[in-house]
């Protein structure tokens, strides 16, 4: 018989089980997709375009997190972290590594289609891969400080689940967060937005809109938002005065970027999308040369 742990402080068992199936939902269906977006690329030669490359690299990120998310899921619904510290600190790098790299990926995905829709510039293959191994070694870079001490992983409040600790808010801290933030989330939300206003004054000029300019911003910020705010809260006050329950709803509502991603940059892509029909269904459709065509 399983032992019975005792409730997160703060948290219900209704709480606990609500969060935990929030985590699993989240977790499954963000595997689920994001493995069709990546086995379509693998398996479809017409997807296999640079383009499409970084739509593929933001998969295998997103996959991480709902990997990720899916592990804390299980946690949840037992009570307690059941790995260890060694095992949090695991699952607060791997977290954070692959959560830093779907932010870049989404910048990168912006920063070509800007050039596509508006200096009609292709992207090249050395440049897609050069790019795909940076953004991988910077995140990991920022992801192992906590590691060796510039920053910290701890567990979040339903303590069932590690991410990077902001209830301390010290100068340890701060000093990790500000540039941590700037670094790998302020620039990849200037260069979406740039991007995509750039595109829409251009879709304004032509009169023929491939897809809503306005939407992948809004999904960026509506993602992971919550959690920048929550981070540079901490970094002003204490972070302990906000309700753990609220606490949580930041690293729950950034766990739905998994799922939103690939419905925006997949099935939202006129090509890729027809490579996804081609892969589960074995018939061809046509689709517009334009490799990033979007609805």
């Amino acid at each position: 018989m399983a032992t019975s742990y005792p409730l997160p402080e703060g948290f219900s068992e209704f709480d606990v089980f609500s969060l935990g199936s929030c985590l699993l939902v989240e977790g499954l269906l963000g595997i689920f997709l994001n493995s069709v977006t990546i086995v379509a690329f693998l398996k479809v030669r017409e997807l296999r375009t640079p383009s499409n490359f970084l739509v593929f690299s933001l998969a295998m990120a997103d996959i991480g997190i709902s990997m990720n998310a899916t592990i804390a899921a299980f946690s949840s619904f037992l009570r307690y972290w059941p790995y260890g510290s060694e095992g949090c600190q695991t699952h607060g790098f791997h977290g954070f590594l692959t959560a830093l790299a779907s932010i870049h990926f989404i910048a990168a995905i912006a920063w070509d289609r800007y050039h596509q829709y508006c200096t009609r510039t292709k992207l090249q293959w050395s440049t897609a891969i050069t790019l795909a191994v940076l953004v991988w070694i910077f995140t990991a870079f920022w992801a192992a400080m906590p590691l060796i001490g510039w920053g910290e992983y701890d567990y979040e409040p339903l303590r069932t689940c590690c991410t990077l600790d902001i209830s301390k808010g010290d100068r340890n801290y701060v000093s990790y967060v500000i540039p941590m933030s700037i670094f790998n989330m302020g620039i990849q939300v200037f260069v979406v937005m740039s991007s995509y206003q750039s595109i829409a004054q251009k879709f304004q000029k032509t009169g023929n809109p491939r897809f809503n300019a306005s939407t992948p911003l809004k999904t960026l910020l509506f993602c992971w938002g919550p959690y920048g705010i929550l981070a540079f809260y901490a970094a002003v006050a204490d972070a302990n005065l906000v309700s753990p329950k609220i606490r949580m709803i930041a690293p729950i509502l950034a766990k739905t970027s998994p799922t939103f991603n690939p419905l925006l940059y997949a099935l939202g892509n006129e090509n890729y999308r027809g490579g996804i029909w081609q892969f589960l269904t074995g018939e061809k459709i046509h689709v517009p040369q334009d490799d990033n065509k979007s609805k």
